[in-house]
């Protein structure tokens, strides 16, 4: 399996429900490095997994509808703690709709009796010591 990781960042504010959050109940800060890595069995025609200018813009462009927002003002998210792992999970999903939608190039298309990406892993790493993460298989087109 091969794998390619880039690194992007952003800043949110929201607060938490429950117990169990202590503090972080009360609004607070964070900000997240994110790493999205993409992997494929078996390299493209240009051997390489994936275009890593791509990849890099296509992390900040989903990461700047979330940056430097409240997001327990978005109506999206209403209800919901959103915690690490949760956040993780939507980067996750919005990433998959824009590859499948093509955002990566032809190469990188999942599907069966394609050669494109097959798995991604987004990993938000909240300070150097904690971070969560999602993976799984990309969705075929």
């Amino acid at each position: 399996m091969y794998a390619v990781n880039v690194r992007d960042h952003f800043m949110i504010a929201h607060s938490f429900r429950g117990e169990v959050f202590g503090p972080a109940q009360r609004l607070h800060g964070a900000t997240y490095v994110v790493d999205l890595e993409l992997r494929r069995d078996a390299l493209d025609v240009d051997g390489i997994v994936v275009d890593i200018g791509l990849a890099t813009q296509l992390l900040h462009e989903e990461l700047a509808a979330l940056n430097f927002r409240n997001l327990d003002e978005l109506p999206q998210f209403g209800g919901r703690n959103t915690t690490t792992e949760f956040l993780a999970r939507e980067i996750f999903d919005r990433i998959a709709v824009r590859i499948a939608a093509g955002a990566l190039g032809p190469h990188a298309l999942p599907g069966p009796g394609t050669a494109g990406l097959t798995q991604m892993r987004v990993t938000l790493n909240e300070s150097h010591v904690a971070w969560a993460a999602y993976e799984g298989p990309l969705p075929a087109v």
